[in-house]
């Protein structure tokens, strides 16, 4: 069974405009809601492939409630921990040409709510995997990562960290099965600028050697480079298509790589990630099957 934790969930407000004109009354031509959060995305698209998850997190009123709705009617497993005080995010993503984000702040995570989900993470068997994404609530331990790794630590769970910085290199030591920065974030966890292959390389090495398992680094339009467990260096072109979302295509790279990766097979697994990222860059929401299929088939 594959874990997923999205410490704050979120509904996703789509508005698509001719013209965003501030101080002024602005008509949308359509809207969309999307259920969401880094952890709830991955589950998604890992149920589009096949592959059964359940959800992780903690909800908070109405909207709460209606995210977890709308992550069971997509078929998705969720034990979600319901807050007491406050309300799940509502984050609105305004289409005119560019795109203007606002996202909203998300419920305080209080200490025993959060003991709450140290205790469901206890009962996770060996074989598993928990997918921890995302940067961490203001309301809760900035270590959080790190006390769950280490609370896990000697069992023989797979561990996938997608995060950065600090909050990534110190889970290392627990030796993730899987880390996916972008370049950017690779060199800035170096303190240097990666222009080329040779270069991402060298550091996706030094990120093993500090305990990776897997090292996954996304190049936005240059594709994407995998550094596997045997020491195996893969590489991969993108996708063709019109991109439509920015939202969701990390998290899409994450869940096909695991189901690519369940087949035993990491060249595979980095071209199934690079099509269901690209699949959902080319949506208006998360990625199909239909259309990570079809894009898979440019890679191959």
């Amino acid at each position: 069974m594959v874990y997923t934790v999205t410490f704050s969930p979120a509904i996703d407000y789509i508005v698509h405009l001719d013209v965003l004109s501030a101080g002024s009354v602005n008509r949308a031509k359509s809207t969309a809601i999307f259920f969401g959060g880094k952890g709830i995305n991955v589950s998604m698209v890992l149920k589009e492939l096949g592959v059964n998850s359940r959800a992780l997190g903690f909800v908070a009123g109405f909207t709460g409630a209606a995210i977890e709705k709308g992550a069971a009617e997509n078929g998705i497993e969720t034990d979600f921990i319901h807050l007491r005080d406050g309300l799940s995010r509502i984050n609105v993503k305004i289409k005119s040409g560019s795109e203007t984000d606002i996202n909203g702040q998300g419920p305080v995570i209080d200490g025993a709510s959060l003991k709450m989900l140290y205790e469901k993470l206890d009962h996770i068997q060996d074989g598993d995997t928990l997918v921890l994404a995302g940067s961490i609530p203001d309301s809760m331990p900035s270590d959080v990562y790190e006390r769950i790794l280490g609370r896990l630590s000697g069992r023989k769970i797979k561990t996938v960290v997608d995060a950065t910085k600090d909050l990534l290199r110190n889970v290392l030591k627990y030796r993730p099965f899987l880390v996916k920065p972008n370049h950017h974030e690779l060199g800035e966890l170096f303190g240097v600028t990666l222009t080329n292959d040779r270069e991402i390389a060298k550091y996706a090495e030094k990120l093993k050697n500090l305990g990776a398992g897997n090292v996954l680094v996304s190049k936005a339009a240059d594709g994407a480079l995998l550094l596997d467990e045997n020491g195996e260096l893969h590489t991969c072109g993108i996708c063709r298509g019109i991109v439509k979302n920015s939202v969701g295509a990390g998290d899409s790279m994450v869940a096909g790589f695991l189901a690519g990766a369940a087949e035993g097979d990491y060249e595979y697994a980095l071209k199934l990630g690079t099509a269901a990222g690209g699949a959902t860059a080319f949506s208006e929401g998360l990625a199909k099957k239909s259309d990570i299929m079809n894009l898979l088939q440019q890679l191959s």
